[in-house]
């Protein structure tokens, strides 16, 4: 067997290390960036107020909270509400000034989101598609949920007729609601791109289906009770028994 010199070692590592290297390490890290940038902006074309969030940290989390419960899925800002935006401005400058931060899409203003067990999305994604009922954007977060973007209830004149989603404000309620879960007004979900603590495509946000610009400047949605019924029969299959469509509080 061959023995690998010392001069063939350390041109091995040269290459590897080397100033070229280093220099098609930054542009391959600037051109992450830039698509980062236009995902986010597309998703704010498209009509999804944005805000920063957390990111990874290891296996935690950015934030000084110890023990996180979701790590990498929250908001940066309390006031993430009124922070959310779709100004191109300002998410170009939280992008570059926060590269490494994801971004939430604030609920219940302009979109809703149904939010169901991967597996069962996928059937429901396929039923939906096979009869034709018209989609928007689906996401699939983490390889165990998909998020389907929906026109939202808004503000109903009769407040009765509203119910608030607060799943996502407080996560230690999550585990509770294993089935649909529908983000209305009060909640969040993460877009893509974001990561999630983990390795592999699985430990991220990322479209299936990503949002388009309509002739209004942004998207068409559909209404979430053309999806509903869809979703909760997968749901029910999914889990075997019947679920709720939206948090019973």
């Amino acid at each position: 067997m061959e023995r690998e010199s010392r001069f063939d070692r350390w041109l091995r590592q040269f290459t590897r290390s080397g100033p070229r290297a280093k220099a098609r390490n930054a542009g391959a890290q600037a051109d992450a960036a830039r698509a980062r940038t236009e995902l986010l902006l597309t998703a704010a074309e498209a009509g999804f107020p944005l805000a920063p969030a957390a990111h990874p940290s290891g296996y935690g989390c950015s934030c000084v909270r110890i023990g996180c419960p979701t790590p990498g899925r929250h908001p940066v800002s309390f006031g993430w509400q009124t922070q959310a935006t779709t100004d191109p401005a300002q998410i170009r400058r939280w992008a570059e000034s926060q590269p490494e931060a994801n971004f939430i899409t604030a609920t219940g203003k302009d979109h809703d989101v149904l939010d169901v067990p991967a597996e069962a999305g996928r059937a429901a994604l396929e039923r939906l598609e096979s009869e034709e009922v018209p989609l928007g954007p689906v996401a699939i977060s983490g390889g165990d949920r998909m998020l389907f973007f929906t026109a939202t209830r808004g503000t109903p004149e009769d407040e009765e007729e509203w119910w608030p989603c607060e799943l996502d404000c407080h996560p230690e309620t999550m585990d509770e609601h294993p089935g649909l879960r529908w983000h209305c007004r009060g909640s969040y979900v993460l877009v893509p791109p974001a990561r999630l603590p983990g390795r592999g495509e699985e430990a991220g946000v990322r479209w299936v289906r990503p949002p388009v610009s309509g002739a209004g400047g942004t998207e068409v949605l559909p209404e979430p009770l053309m999806l509903l019924e869809a979703l909760t029969d997968a749901c029910a299959s999914y889990t075997g028994e019947e679920t709720a469509p939206w948090p019973v509080r």
